[in-house]
C-alpha cells in the first residue's frame, strides 16, 4: 500500500464507514489490540540505542510538552470563545486541548519517517503531565475541577504502547537478520490497522456526526492545525531538522481524543463528548495527510532511526 494512498484510503474508508456503521461497531474491541500489534511492528524498527539518543533533544521535548499544555489549551479556549461555542462544548474543547499527545501520534510518526523513538517518549512524557495538568488547566479555564484516573492512563500507557514496543525491539534485537525482510509487511501492516482504526471510530460515532454543528467541525479542525503548525514551526525556529520536527508537530497536533471523550461522558455530558469525538476522526485524517506528504518529501536513508544530531 503505497503512503500517498493513505489519505485516499482514510477518506474513503470513512465515508463507507458512516454509510454503514453497522458492518463496523462490533469492532470496537479490536482497537486497542490493533494498535498493541502496530506498536510491536514499530518495535521492529527501532534499536535500545534509538531511545539513548533521545537525551539528545531533550530541549525539544520540554519545548514540545510546553506547547502542548500551553499553547493547545488556550487554542482550545479561544477558537471555542470566537466561534460562540456553548458552555458544554468549550468544556469539550478543554478536554481535548488540555490532554496528552495519542498512540496514534506515534503510528503516523512512523508512516511519516519521524522519529519514532522521539515520538514514544514524548507521548509517554506528556500522559504522564497530563496527570497533573489536565485538571489543573480545565479548572484554571472554567473554574471546574476533574478528577484524572491517572491509574487507569498509566496502565493504558503501558500496555498499548510501552510493552508492545519493548517486545518487537528485543525481538529486533535478538532476531534482527531473520526479521530484515518483514519491515515492508510493518510498514503495509500498520496503514491497514490505522485505516481499520478509523472506520471503527467512525461508525462509533455516525450518530453524533448527524447532528453535529459545522461550528464545532470547524473548531476541531482549527485547533488541530494550530497543533501541527506550531510544532513544526516552532521546532524549525529552534535549529531541529524536517524529522524531528515533523515528529513533534504530529505528537502536539494529535491529542488523546479518547481520553478527553471517556472523560466528559464521566463527569460532564454527552455534548462535551463531541468535539473528543469528532477530534479522534479529523485528527487520523489531518495526520495521514501529513504523514503522507513528509513520507514522499524524505530521503531514501532519512527515517525513524536515523541518528539526527539536534540543531
Amino acid at each position: 500500500m503505497a503512503i500517498y494512498l493513505f489519505p485516499v484510503l482514510a477518506l474513503l474508508i470513512s465515508v463507507f464507514a458512516y454509510l454503514f456503521p453497522a458492518l463496523l461497531v462490533g469492532l470496537k474491541a479490536f482497537i486497542v489490540p490493533l494498535l498493541v500489534v502496530v506498536m510491536l511492528a514499530m518495535g521492529l524498527t527501532l534499536q535500545w540505542r534509538d531511545f539513548t539518543k533521545v537525551w539528545q533533544y531533550r530541549r525539544i521535548v520540554g519545548a514540545g510538552v510546553a506547547i502542548q499544555f500551553i499553547i493547545m489549551p488556550f487554542a482550545a479556549w479561544l477558537i471555542a470563545l470566537l466561534l460562540g461555542l456553548s458552555e458544554a462544548l468549550m468544556t469539550g474543547m478543554m478536554l481535548v486541548g488540555a490532554t496528552a499527545g495519542g498512540t496514534a501520534s506515534n503510528v503516523m510518526a512512523y508512516l511519516a519517517k519521524g522519529n519514532v523513538a522521539l515520538s514514544v517518549s514524548m507521548t509517554m512524557i506528556s500522559t504522564l503531565v497530563a496527570v497533573i495538568l489536565l485538571p489543573l488547566l480545565t479548572w484554571l479555564y472554567l473554574g471546574q475541577s476533574i478528577e484524572v484516573p491517572a491509574l487507569s492512563m498509566l496502565g493504558m500507557l503501558v500496555k498499548v504502547i510501552l510493552l508492545p514496543v519493548a517486545a518487537g525491539m528485543l525481538l529486533n534485537h535478538f532476531f534482527k537478520h531473520k526479521l530484515a525482510g518483514i519491515a515492508p509487511a510493518c510498514s503495509v501492516f500498520s496503514m491497514a490497522a490505522i485505516l481499520l482504526i478509523i472506520a471503527i471510530v467512525v461508525a462509533l460515532n455516525s450518530d453524533n456526526l448527524n447532528t453535529v454543528a459545522w461550528q464545532v467541525v470547524s473548531a476541531v479542525i482549527l485547533h488541530n492545525l494550530i497543533g501541527l503548525g506550531c510544532g513544526y514551526g516552532l521546532s524549525r525556529k529552534l535549529g531541529y531538522d524536517s524529522v524531528i520536527a515533523r515528529t513533534v508537530a504530529i505528537e502536539v497536533g494529535m491529542q488523546n481524543s479518547g481520553l478527553s471523550v471517556a472523560l466528559a461522558l464521566k463527569y460532564f455530558s454527552a455534548a462535551s463528548a463531541l468535539p473528543g469525538a469528532i477530534f479522534s476522526i479529523w485528527h487520523n485524517l489531518s495526520g495521514a495527510l501529513f504523514a503522507s506528504f513528509w513520507a514522499k518529501r524524505s530521503s531514501p536513508g532519512e527515517g525513524q532511526n536515523q541518528d539526527k544530531q539536534p540543531g
